[in-house]
């Protein structure tokens, strides 16, 4: 690693987080590479090739939806790193959703699991959701769900079925359990970051990138403050983890003047408050990973932000101002916004290299794996 570069610092305090996290007693073979930690796993669901394989399966069958429309694919493609590239999803039955389609990038370290929700930490009840959520409705299996599941008794799943959960009878528990654990097993640490970063290559990355690195874990940006770690989010958790964080952040999207005099984020949406009703979380929502950001467009809660230039621009103005319509207000002046969203100076050169530092965490390999690809 070339100790030269300032950014040399920054890696520093990333790999802190690995200090300890190199054992691994896991019998499954987790494709993560050496000094990573493991993720977190519950008892009751220990991951293994065939509930993974099972899961794959599952993931992308459509006869999971009540109509036979989607499957869980449809909202979370693999080359836009297990999101999709609409601004908000649409459900089985052509509804529109309020939000856009969170990447499903190593969300097996992910401490919480959906964009404002603190109490959903497990995948096994988080996926219950999609399932069998009435509002929004995504799959729709509430009231079909005996013709869902009698989809699964195939021949050829019956035999998925028996290698992953032998002796069990096919129920919403093992699908469940299994995609829960194909999910876990979509790991992403491979990119040019970490390249440089990790396995020493200092070829990696260019000079740009290394300035837009330097940028990004600067004091004048504060951008790791909400998207640190090697997972690049501070929701994060796995077996060195100790500390119960989930963060959620108002970051000025919005603050809507309504007629009442009051201001805040629109009230289709209004983030964690929605769980908490408590009115200082009024626009907090959870930060994303990074990680393959540049090809999950587009971006924020609802996919409100198009492109991720408009994304540093929204940042570096400290917030965002809606001059017209419904949403109409600024943002900048939003009194619960996050204290770290206070605007920062950007010339283009700036621009130029954080957007080339943030292409470094594209990792082609996760996009283009066989293993995480559609069944042949």
């Amino acid at each position: 690693m070339n100790k030269s570069s300032i950014g040399y610092f920054s890696i520093v305090v990333i790999l802190f987080f690995f200090i300890g996290c190199s054992e691994n007693k896991s019998t499954y073979n987790w494709q993560i590479t050496k000094g990573f930690p493991l993720p977190q796993v519950p008892e009751n669901n220990k991951m293994s090739e065939e509930k993974v394989a099972l899961g794959r399966a599952l993931f992308y069958d459509k006869s999971l939806s009540f109509n036979q429309q989607q499957s869980c694919e449809s909202c979370h493609q693999q080359q836009y790193a297990f999101a999709e590239n609409i601004a908000q999803s649409i459900g089985s039955t052509g509804q529109n959703h309020r939000r856009n389609a969170p990447a499903l990038v190593n969300i097996a370290y992910n401490k919480t699991l959906t964009w404002a929700h603190d109490g959903l930490i497990s995948l096994e009840r988080q996926i219950l959701l999609p399932m069998f959520g009435e509002s929004p409705i995504e799959l729709g299996i509430t009231g079909h769900d005996d013709e869902v599941l009698s989809r699964f008794k195939t021949q050829e799943y019956k035999i998925l079925f028996k290698q992953a959960f032998p002796k069990q009878e096919i129920s919403f528990d093992l699908i469940v359990k299994a995609l829960s654990s194909f999910v876990r097993s979509l790991i992403s640490l491979n990119s040019p970051f970490d390249q440089y970063a990790y396995t020493g290559d200092d070829n990696a990355i260019s000079e740009s990138a290394l300035r837009g690195m330097d940028l990004f874990f600067s004091e004048k940006l504060e951008c790791h403050h909400c998207h640190g770690g090697f997972n690049f989010t501070q929701s994060t958790a796995h077996e060195k983890q100790l500390i119960d964080r989930r963060p959620f952040h108002n970051t000025g999207l919005y603050n809507v003047d309504y007629k009442d005099g009051k201001q805040g984020y629109p009230k289709s949406d209004v983030g964690l408050s929605e769980i908490s009703t408590q009115a200082v979380d009024n626009g907090r929502f959870r930060a994303p990973t990074l990680r393959n950001i540049t090809v999950s467009a587009p971006y924020m809660h609802d996919g409100s932000i198009a492109t991720l230039a408009d994304v540093l621009d929204f940042y570096a103005a400290g917030g965002r101002v809606i001059t017209e319509g419904i949403n109409k207000g600024n943002g900048k002046e939003n009194k619960l916004k996050s204290k770290f969203i206070k605007g920062f100076e950007m010339t283009v050169q700036d621009k130029e290299d954080l957007l080339a530092f943030l292409k470094t965490l594209t990792d082609e390999s996760f996009l283009k794996a066989p293993r995480h690809a559609k069944p042949e």
